[in-house]
């Protein structure tokens, strides 16, 4: 009897070994509509992030290097955004902050969160209640453009909107 069930264990792990080196690779393929953003109008986005485009019109803010004060470009951008908020008062949003390459990974995770409160304080100043925002550094861990230039370093040093619920 022990003999039969050591074979049978044995069979019934090759089985499975083959099983996973048949499957091995192979992935779930998606229907065509799943996870997907409608694109009809902006109005009917469910979730979204405005470094994208998919957040309702809501727009990304950039900082000059190593600040966090908002410049008077960033302060119209943010009325628009306002705005929008207003007219959805629905809406939840996350403002990530985020830095360029240059710098340590604690100083632009400190700067990032700088610059995430800072778009927070001035939306509250514009009417948004503050239970609809949160906020959230990742520093220089998410970079819009990866390349090394003046350009690139202007795109990352940005705080974008992330619609969390509706």
């Amino acid at each position: 009897m022990a003999k039969l069930s050591t074979n049978l264990f044995r069979l019934t792990m090759a089985l499975t070994i083959v099983g996973m080196i048949a499957t091995a690779g192979c992935t779930k393929k998606p229907r065509p509509d799943e996870g997907a953003i409608p694109t009809a109008g902006a109005d009917e986005n469910l979730t979204g992030d405005s470094d994208s485009g998919t957040a309702v019109g809501l727009k990304s803010i950039t900082f000059p290097y190593d600040a966090f004060a908002l410049t008077s470009e960033a302060k119209a951008a943010l009325k628009e955004n306002a705005d929008i908020l207003k007219g959805q008062s629905n809406l939840m949003i996350q403002v990530e902050g985020h830095a360029d390459q240059r710098g340590g990974i604690q100083y632009n995770i400190a700067l990032g969160e700088k610059r995430a409160n800072a778009v927070r304080k001035y939306l509250m100043d514009l009417g948004i209640s503050g239970d609809r925002i949160t906020t959230i550094s990742f520093g220089k861990e998410r970079p819009l453009n990866p390349a090394a230039t003046e350009e690139a370093y202007a795109q990352n040093r940005r705080a974008n909107f992330v619609i969390t619920s509706r």
